[in-house]
């Protein structure tokens, strides 16, 4: 991630469900990946914002509204930036002072809904100096894991503490890891985050995909490949679960959200955890 341009990343989502009762997707997908802050100069001109082939903040096939991200900061309050970047500077991460690259669904067609996103928070030298999975659930609540000095290819874990599906407790530990390849000059980025309870591994996914240049015709196209791909998520999502009830997969009722919005993660080789 090295140039300043939206990207439109083609792939998979896979997740396999280990036990009680083994259950295993895999979709094509895609996802945007966002310059943060190149777009926030860009948006300051308004010639050049309404050049973005990828709209920002208005209408499109697919676009992006900084109010589904965050506390909801409209673009006048800084927007979907301003607000992770107070939530670096409350967490003194003091050092990415690089570009923050935004992994995410797009909305299509104004819709959409973002189970999780990934906020690439990079130092000047383009090193990371930060990851931030933002999590959203079904019932509009939303919760930050913050991964400090997280590498390439290096886990890092986190207690999970937020509710996002009935058929799993609050309760163990997820491992984050990243990756990100050069291959015949196009750039590939796999997000794996699996969950662990004190059971041992229960959840695997990962959310993977070539990037290529957000072209008019490249949006055209991957709107045209995946019709109302924002809502077909929400969909899998029910359908999912009506599946894992069938296979009489134990459920849980929603508990109150966490209390603080932010949950810090550590190294693998430094975490500790009572659910392990």
């Amino acid at each position: 991630m090295t140039t300043a341009h939206i990207s439109i990343g083609h792939g998979q989502i896979r997740h396999v469900r280990l036990r009680p009762a083994r259950h295993a997707f895999d979709y094509a997908a895609y996802f945007v990946m966002l310059p943060m802050r190149h777009l926030q100069s860009v948006l300051s001109n308004p010639e050049a914002a309404k050049a973005l082939a990828f709209p920002i903040n208005r209408a499109g096939l697919m676009s992006f509204h900084d109010v589904d991200h965050g506390d909801g900061r409209l673009p006048e309050q800084g927007g979907a930036l301003a607000w992770l970047e107070s939530l670096l500077a409350e967490a003194n991460v003091q050092d990415a002072d690089g570009e923050i690259w935004l992994q995410t669904f797009p909305r299509v067609l104004g819709y959409t809904f973002k189970p999780v996103s990934f906020w690439y928070c990079h130092r000047q030298d383009n090193s990371l100096a930060a990851i931030v999975a933002e999590v959203h659930n079904t019932f509009g609540e939303r919760h930050c894991y913050l991964l400090q000095e997280p590498k390439w290819g290096v886990s890092a874990l986190a207690d999970k503490v937020f509710h996002v599906s009935p058929f799993c407790k609050v309760s163990g530990h997820y491992q984050f890891r990243f990756m990100r390849t050069l291959q015949n000059g196009v750039e590939r980025i796999v997000a794996r985050v699996d969950h662990s309870n004190e059971d041992g591994p229960l959840i695997q996914t990962s959310q993977s995909g070539k990037l290529v240049d957000a072209s008019p015709s490249e949006i055209r196209n991957t709107f045209w490949r995946y019709p109302l791909w924002t809502l077909a998520v929400m969909l899998r999502i029910h359908w999912h679960a009506l599946l894992l009830w069938f296979k009489k997969v134990p459920f849980f009722h929603k508990p109150a959200p966490p209390t603080q919005f932010v949950t810090r993660g550590q190294a693998a080789s430094t975490f500790t955890s009572k659910s392990r």
